[in-house]
């Protein structure tokens, strides 16, 4: 009885010598396909005619298929259906569209002429008036007298040049700009530091030999020399006989920060010019005014605050003179009130030393003369208005007139005229406008003029103040500050070492991205301390 066969533990020889195998190719004209792919052709036995059989091309296993044949396949869909896979689809274009135009944002002379044309347009703002009335634009930039033979008001208003930061043409370049330095930070910057982060280890001596720096220890250790590198501020790596080492990866972050402050300081920028509220006002001493009536939205994104409502009270003004006379410096004493008249903030402010108070800048920026407050013949004190007669510069000029008497035929006004150029002293004059003398406020002392006594008791100052509600300062100074953090971090040096122990000898090589020529210097300098090993083979196979 001959013995059954288990299939799993069969081995078969080769083809060849297997007789059974032998005949059973020859009965029945079979192709065997091995493992190996090997195709078979077994004939019949001499007596049969041979047919000729169609010659079959065998797909090897884990192999992909021939170009050729890959572009005219057909594959087939769940319902029986086939598509052709010739022509790409419409996903793979636009999956490459953003990729394209990454590549396209991150350009650098693109870059370039962004920040020229930026430039151009705040160096444009300068020479053109910014913030004036329609009917200043075409008297001053007529068409009859163009700049330059063709710059006209069309040039200013039609593109918003008038209002220049808040231009619909500066502002799409701003955001052009940062969209350009996001496509960098993502394109070009982030994969250069993943690349620095990696531990590269080397492991041929000839790679080693090709970096900027490169020497040979011999009968050292590369764990000492790793060692001397952790004792000067490198972050050491060992892997068996390999070693790699890096110092200043901080320098590869800092383009990135430079990046991300320029779009803060440009988004700061842009919030500022689109989203403020300002306001000028002369407010004379002892009266009041509400934030909110003084500040105009200067751009589409002016959003008011909740301190808009608060009340300001001038409670005294006075100023500061030189030995010759004229004004030093000017100040203000001025009280915060909310609904209920209850003081929540008060301070003196000056020049260069405003008040800053839940988003608003209260400045100093001018100052004036309201009104003297005098006594005439022992009756009074009241107060007589003042007006600004000439200004030119620094210099200006108070007057006042106190009339005396009624008129006369030809209906001029009797009385006595008061000028001031501050509120030190006051000259006054007669009927007749002739010089009668100088009084000081503070001396209280009267003078007479045409039967008339007076008495200058105080002359009350008014102050001149701009308000400011600015949400972009605060993001704005924030891109300065990191801008200059990331500059200062960018001059630092990235240096990168490897180290390969073959034999008793250390092979190093080593580069930086900067200051090249002192780094020779000091990785000299480091490789001299590394110390000399005795009984090297022993030391070494330990």
């Amino acid at each position: 009885m001959s013995p059954s066969l288990n299939p799993l533990r069969t081995k078969f020889s080769s083809p060849l010598k297997s007789p059974s195998l032998y005949n059973l190719c020859n009965s029945r004209n079979l192709h065997l396909r091995l493992h190996l792919s090997l195709q078979t052709r077994c004939k019949q036995g001499s007596t049969q005619q041979q047919k000729p059989n169609p010659k079959k091309k065998i797909v090897l296993f884990g192999a992909a298929p021939p170009v050729s044949e890959e572009k005219d396949r057909q594959v087939s869909s769940r319902d029986g259906g086939t598509t052709s896979s010739s022509t790409p689809s419409a996903w793979r274009i636009v999956k490459r569209v953003p990729k394209r135009a990454l590549a396209l944002l991150a350009n650098l002379p693109l870059a370039i002429a962004e920040m020229g044309a930026i430039a151009a347009l705040m160096a444009l703002a300068t020479l053109v008036e910014q913030g004036e009335s329609l009917e200043f634009y075409t008297s001053k930039y007529s068409e009859e007298n163009p700049v330059l033979g063709f710059f006209t008001w069309k040039w200013i208003v039609y593109p918003g040049f008038d209002h220049m930061f808040t231009s619909p043409i500066f502002l799409g370049l701003l955001v052009l700009l940062g969209a350009s330095l996001m496509a960098c930070t993502y394109t070009t910057q982030i994969p250069l530091v993943k690349v620095a982060r990696r531990w590269s280890f080397l492991q041929s001596s000839e790679t080693i030999r090709k970096q900027e720096f490169s020497d040979s220890l011999t009968c050292a250790s590369v764990q000492d020399l790793g060692a001397i590198l952790m004792g000067h501020g490198y972050e050491v790596f060992l892997k068996g006989p390999c070693l790699y080492a890096f110092k200043g990866l901080a320098s590869r972050f800092a383009p990135i920060g430079v990046h991300l402050a320029m779009i803060l300081i440009m988004a700061g920028s842009t919030l500022s010019a689109a989203g403020t509220f300002k306001g000028s006002i002369t407010v004379p001493q002892g009266l009041n005014f509400v934030i909110g009536d003084v500040l105009a939205p200067i751009g589409f994104l002016s959003n008011p605050l909740d301190s808009f409502n608060t009340e300001v009270h001038v409670n005294r003004f006075y100023m500061d003179y030189y030995e010759s006379g004229e004004v030093s410096q000017f100040y203000t004493d001025i009280s915060l009130l909310n609904f209920e008249g209850k003081e929540i903030m008060r301070k003196t402010i000056r020049v260069n030393d405003p008040l800053r108070y839940g988003g608003i800048t209260i400045y100093q920026t001018d100052w004036g003369i309201s009104a003297l407050q005098i006594s005439k013949n022992g009756e009074g004190p009241f107060n007589l208005a003042v007006a600004p007669l000439q200004r030119s510069g620094d210099f200006k000029l108070f007057g006042t007139f106190l009339p005396t008497g009624e008129s006369d035929s030809s209906g001029k006004v009797k009385g006595i005229s008061m000028l001031a150029r501050d509120l030190q002293s006051i000259v006054l004059y007669d009927e007749e406008g002739k010089f009668v003398g100088v009084r000081r406020p503070s001396s209280k002392l009267p003078i007479e003029i045409n039967g008339t006594k007076i008495v200058i008791e105080d002359a009350i100052g008014s102050t001149g103040l701009d308000l400011k509600a600015d949400p972009g300062v605060p993001i704005v100074y924030t891109g300065f500050g990191a801008l200059m953090l990331t500059t200062t971090v960018s001059l630092l040096s990235h240096s990168q070492v490897w180290a390969l122990q073959d034999g008793s000898t250390v092979v190093v090589g080593a580069k930086r991205n900067r200051a090249k020529r002192e780094f020779s210097k000091e990785m000299n300098v480091l490789l001299n301390k590394v110390p000399e090993l005795v009984g090297t083979n022993d030391a070494i196979e330990s």
